[in-house]
Formats: structure tokens, C-alpha cells, sequence
């Protein structure tokens, strides 16, 4: 890639942050990953051109890459820091878990697709990307519990209704933020908030459309 190639893709990065602010996310870590990362390398090369445009693109399996807003939404909602230890349920092409990764101290990102894991996993790594991620191939209706409690959950699929198994995994304080809906068409992205261990406050948050989250604790295949 020439210089005048990685100019114009720093500037594309740069104005992709400025819409986000302009739409209304404000935490500056959030802003900061969502220009540090390179979404072109997180997307199917045919589609390199799109990936600075606020749209969600797919990334094969049926699944997508959320549209960058979403993906900063998600990320300020669940009040992540340095501190945080994340989970993050859909791992897709590796583009959120980088996110996560700039912003977070350690992330744990499931994915039920093999094939999408894998390719995430080169991603990360040749994007600087992989040092404090480590990606399982399963159920994330059932989340990591070996590895909870977590300070934040993210859930890039919809379900008819928050997992038993993800809530319980949550850290007294954290967030959890996933949408909830039908499988197809409009969902509500909610946030969940531990305030103690038998309350949990629910809020939502915007209207939203994702793919439906298959598992034990979701919808069926």
C-alpha cells in the first residue's frame, strides 16, 4: 500500500469518528479505537471500498459486520475501560473484538462459526490486534463461565430474551448490552445493569436490526 493509499484511508477513518461524534458518541476512548482500528482489513476485500461508510457489511456464514455506529454505541453503553474484563458474543469478521481490544484490559469473544473464528484470529494478529484477545468456538447463549465474572457483556445477535446463562455471568456493576426481538426486523438493543446480585435494571437504548443469536439459550437454528 503506497503512502498516499494509507493518507487517504487515515483520512476516511478520521471523518468515520467525526460522524460517530456528530451522532452523538462521546467517550474518547471509544472515538479513538473507532479511528485507530482498520475496518478495510476486518471486511471482505471486494467490499475494502465501503468499509469507512456507516453501513453494516456481510462477512459470509450468513452473518454481518455491524455498521460502525452500532459497534461504538455497544461499546460506550457498556462503560468499558482499561480495567474491564469483556465478553463478547459473536466474534464475526474480528472488527468489534479489535474495538474491544483498544478500549478494554481483557477480552473473551465467542463465535460459533469455526471458520469466522479462525479467519478473525489472522486478523487480529496482523492488525496488532490479538494481545489481550482470546476467541472460543461455541454456544455464546452460554457464554465463558470458567472466565466470569465479566465487567461488560456485548451481544452482536439478537435473541427473544436476555440468556439466563449471560446474565448470571455478569459482574455485580457491569453492563450487559445485547439486542432483543424477533429474529428478523426490528429489535430493541438493550442494556442490562447489575446493580446487585438478585437486580438487574434493564434499559433500552435504540432500535436496531442484527441477526438472530442461535444457541441453547436462544433461537433455534
Amino acid at each position: 500500500m503506497t503512502d498516499s493509499q494509507d493518507n487517504r484511508i487515515a483520512e476516511r477513518r478520521q471523518a468515520m469518528a467525526a460522524l460517530l461524534r456528530k451522532r452523538g458518541i462521546r467517550s474518547q476512548s471509544v472515538l479513538d479505537a473507532m479511528e485507530r482500528v482498520p475496518r478495510h482489513a476486518f471486511v471482505p476485500g471486494h467490499l475494502a471500498e465501503l468499509a469507512y461508510e456507516d453501513g453494516a457489511l456481510p462477512i459470509g456464514e450468513g452473518q454481518t459486520i455491524s455498521q460502525p455506529y452500532i459497534v461504538a454505541l455497544m461499546t460506550e453503553a457498556a462503560g468499558i475501560d482499561k480495567k474491564s474484563r469483556v465478553l463478547e458474543i459473536g466474534t464475526g469478521s474480528g472488527y468489534s473484538t479489535a474495538i474491544l481490544s483498544a478500549v478494554a484490559g481483557e477480552v473473551y469473544s465467542v463465535e460459533r462459526h469455526e471458520a469466522l473464528a479462525e479467519a478473525a484470529r489472522q486478523r487480529l494478529e496482523a492488525s496488532g490486534f490479538a494481545g489481550n484477545v482470546s476467541i472460543r468456538v461455541g454456544d455464546g447463549t452460554l457464554g465463558w463461565p470458567d472466565k466470569a465474572p465479566f465487567d461488560a457483556i456485548i451481544v452482536a445477535a439478537a435473541g427473544p430474551r436476555i440468556p439466563d446463562a449471560l446474565q448470571a455471568q455478569l459482574a455485580v456493576g457491569g453492563k450487559l448490552v445485547m439486542p432483543v426481538g424477533a429474529a428478523a426486523g426490528a429489535q430493541a438493543l438493550t442494556r442490562v445493569v447489575r446493580d446487585a446480585a438478585d437486580d438487574f435494571r434493564n434499559e433500552a437504548l435504540a432500535q436496531v436490526s442484527f441477526v438472530p443469536l442461535i444457541g441453547a439459550q436462544g433461537w433455534q437454528r
